[in-house]
């Protein structure tokens, strides 16, 4: 799913282009980008992903929506399971993978920064030219170089009208769950030159500028700005809108946050 450099994306829930669809599982693209490609997992119960592995030249990261995932990090394979609103991440050479052992759905995003051809991988292409390896002999990176954020937790940036909490932040990708409330004035149309800049709906509406136009969105909708996109957006409220916010490269985005 390529997109138009000179305009953003608006999927609504459900939409995307759906890779597989067995009972067992749903793989559903998001958007697919040299910088970034979200795409939508559900896993049934006992559903497994892939080996144990690590990426060399890109970050791999979930973002948990519904039920629990079973996260396998690190060198001895540590098992962590996380529940609704959990973030992991595993930055380049950290071992990871990922299973659902519950008894309930497991509805999770999943980001991969740079993309890397992972798109081919979800269409059926196999691994052969994807930046995908056993892991290494000496382990890889530590436990402690992956990243576990269970919901409520993250680095807190707070303003007036704002509640952030940063994620991640690493040069390929940044993170941030972004709160904001009815009175926030809106963030004006803007494009980026240098990198990526998605958001995923969590609660309540926005209004996304999309070109020339302004157009709702709720829970479950996705917009993703290539480089060169005219986008902004604003609450219409009554409710606090509560976002997944994704730069891919981070282009030192969560610096400015802070500021």
């Amino acid at each position: 799913m390529e997109l138009d450099v000179a305009q953003p994306l608006l999927l609504a829930p459900g939409e995307g282009e759906t890779t597989t669809d067995r009972p067992e599982r749903t793989l559903r693209i998001l958007c697919e980008l040299e910088q970034l490609i979200v795409s939508w997992f559900r896993y049934e119960p006992g559903e497994e992903g892939p080996d144990p592995h690590v990426h060399r030249q890109h970050s791999d990261a979930f973002y948990v929506l519904e039920g629990e995932v079973d996260f396998d990090l690190g060198p001895d394979v540590t098992r962590i399971t996380a529940g609704p609103e959990t973030f992991a991440g595993a930055p380049p050479n950290v071992v990871h993978s990922f299973k659902n052992s519950s008894d309930a759905t497991a509805i999770f995003l999943n980001i991969h920064a740079p993309s890397m051809g992972f798109g081919n991988v979800l269409r059926g292409g196999g691994h052969e030219h994807f930046d995908q390896f056993d892991p290494p002999e000496d382990g890889g990176r530590p436990l402690e170089d992956a990243i576990v954020q269970p919901a409520g937790v993250g680095e807190p940036v707070e303003h007036e009208h704002t509640s952030h909490r940063i994620q991640a932040e690493l040069p390929e990708l940044s993170v941030i769950e972004m709160t904001f409330r009815p009175e926030f004035e809106g963030v004006d149309p803007h494009t980026h030159d240098d990198h990526v800049d998605a958001f995923y709906v969590l609660a309540g509406e926005a209004d996304f500028v999309v070109g020339d136009e302004v157009r709702r969105a709720g829970p479950g909708s996705f917009l993703a700005a290539p480089p060169g996109a005219r986008h902004g957006f604003s609450n219409p409220g009554p409710a606090d809108l509560r976002v997944l916010n994704f730069h891919a490269p981070d282009a030192g985005f969560v610096s400015r946050l802070r500021s």
